[in-house]
């Protein structure tokens, strides 16, 4: 039995073959697009990129495929080291590329309720650090449980919890005023 478990997980590759994974990357594709146009703060184009270069780099490493985590798991994980990746890249132009403010701002072609308040928030959330934001970008908004975004994260669930709780505490001081104040009963 063990013999033909690893010869699975050694076959991996040939047993997805292109047109299978294919169909893998198109049932995941929104869902990866979504997470990494948070994570990158609202670029969409650059966010169709990084998911474009994690499909091809899970395409390629899928004789690495250990089966220690589900696929997805495994896949959103290359998805986050690949977002991880594009913002150092970026942190980089910007420190050595001249003047980041001369650049385009993102363009989101969804249409938003309210474009200030959805800014506000953007800017709230690029505060974060890096671990704060995907922490609470895998739980809160892809509504991961906080043991698969500590899969995905390569970190200890303790650590995903307390990287979640100062995103809480970050996010509630600094949009605190967004809360209407509950008046004491008389």
């Amino acid at each position: 039995m063990e013999i033909a478990v690893e010869r699975a997980k050694a076959d991996v590759p040939s047993l997805m073959r292109a047109e299978e994974f294919s169909r893998f990357a198109e049932a995941r594709r929104e869902r990866a697009l979504r997470l990494a146009f948070r994570l990158l703060g609202g670029d969409q184009a650059t966010a169709e990129d990084v998911v474009q270069n994690a499909f091809f780099r899970a395409y390629r490493a899928l004789a690495s495929f250990r089966g220690e985590a589900t696929l997805d798991t495994w896949f959103y994980r290359i998805l986050v080291r690949e977002v991880q990746r594009q913002r150092r890249w970026q942190g980089l132009r910007r420190l050595f590329g001249g003047d980041p403010e001369s650049a385009p701002p993102a363009v989101d072609p969804r249409p938003v309720a309210d474009p200030a308040l959805r800014r506000r928030i953007s800017r709230a959330l690029e505060r974060l650090s890096g671990p704060q934001r995907e922490a609470f970008v895998l739980i809160h908004l892809e509504q991961l449980t906080i043991a698969e975004a500590a899969q995905v994260m390569e970190k200890a669930v303790g650590t995903v919890k307390s990287h979640l709780h100062r995103a809480l505490l970050a996010l509630r001081g600094e949009l605190a005023d967004l809360h209407p104040k509950e008046e004491p009963e008389s």
